[in-house]
């Protein structure tokens, strides 16, 4: 299909306007809806949060009767199925919009290709495919959670120039400095839950709490525990949020707030890290952000489950400290794991490296 420079400029600020969504709209899809009338942007709109209206019905709220005759740029597909709302192409069927501008096709079962038919049986134009790759990147989790069946899984790491996540004493706090902590607030604000080791919970009683103003809501908190050591009197079980605790033994205490789930074991006796996956996968989890030690970060990563490497370099030098990923599978110079800078940026003192695996 073509697309014109407008039809692009509209669909940019569609975009922008779904990013504003992007930390309150999980697990829903961050969508943004732009309704466009003699080259005059007469209504915007994005989804705010789970339960609330879509992007397409507050745009067309906002447009009122300009709806009649109308484009309506829209990030994602139009849903075409009742959900806590009801569906977005009966409202813009009903408003008389001429045509739809879509950039991606919504990969929920439901819907998936249905909502765009419906939109051409009542007489609309439909087009579709318009910077549809600037649309799979804002929902990356929401994508990967049906077309995979798992969430999308960035690792995050805080190491020295010399590769070290803790110095010889085991003390970690703090490597990086209080810009690249501000950074990984907003980071895990992305996540629908943040994963982290029943290591890392023992060595370090982590709060692993979202602490960014302006943002509400926790995500949730899962500890990966095979032998359910998970202290009852742990610092993150009694501050706000749900916590999920992820064992291959049955639950040794139970605590209002706090959920066991007891999965299979690999054939090390440790948790089934894809069993893990496949299990938050239908808890609508859709991105999820790991903080934890060199064993959990490099067993996902020997698995083939992490998407992402978010990793915060700070300019100091740790010694014989703790390396960053234990990866005991990797015993020769051409077993090496090659990654794609996706993006760096200084923040302070330290720098941030995003990295995604090749081939993955």
């Amino acid at each position: 299909m073509s697309f014109s420079a407008a039809d692009h400029c509209y669909m940019a600020e569609a975009l922008r306007l779904a990013e504003l969504g992007r930390l309150s709209a999980d697990p829903n899809p961050a969508v943004g809806c732009v309704i466009v009338k003699e080259d005059e942007v007469v209504g915007r709109g994005w989804h705010r949060a789970a339960g609330e209206p879509h992007a397409e019905v507050l745009a067309l709220r906002e447009a009122g009767t300009r709806s009649k005759g109308a484009v309506a740029y829209v990030t994602l597909e139009p849903c075409s199925h009742h959900g806590r709302t009801p569906p977005c192409t009966d409202a813009l069927i009903e408003a008389g919009v001429a045509e739809v501008v879509v950039a991606m096709i919504d990969p929920f079962p439901a819907n998936g290709g249905h909502g765009l038919e419906l939109l051409v049986r009542a007489g609309i134009k439909v087009r579709s495919g318009l910077m549809e790759a600037a649309a799979r990147a804002l929902n990356q989790g929401f994508v990967s959670r049906f077309e995979r069946g798992r969430p999308w899984l960035r690792v995050k790491l805080a190491i020295s120039i010399d590769g070290r996540i803790a110095g010889p004493d085991g003390q970690s706090q703090w490597i990086t400095g209080p810009a690249a902590r501000e950074d990984t607030q907003r980071w895990r604000a992305r996540a629908s839950a943040l994963l982290t080791g029943i290591g890392t919970v023992l060595a370090d009683d982590p709060r692993l709490n979202l602490r960014l103003s302006g943002v509400d809501r926790q995500p949730l908190r899962v500890v990966a525990d095979s032998q359910g050591r998970l202290p009852a009197n742990a610092r993150m079980l009694n501050l706000p949020g749900a916590i999920l605790v992820a064992s291959t033994q049955p639950a040794p205490w139970a605590r209002e707030g706090v959920s066991w789930w007891q999965g299979p074991a690999n054939r090390a006796g440790r948790l089934d890290l894809g069993a893990l996956l496949d299990m938050l996968a239908e808890r609508q989890v859709n991105e999820l952000h790991v903080e934890a030690g060199a064993v959990l970060s490099g067993a996902l990563l020997e698995a083939g489950l992490v998407d992402e490497l978010l990793v915060y370099q700070a300019p100091v030098l740790l010694g014989q400290g703790q390396p960053m990923l234990t990866l005991p599978g990797m015993e020769k110079f051409d077993q090496r794991l090659h990654l794609d800078l996706i993006d760096s940026r200084r923040l302070g003192p330290d720098w941030r490296f995003l990295y995604r695996p090749q081939g993955g």
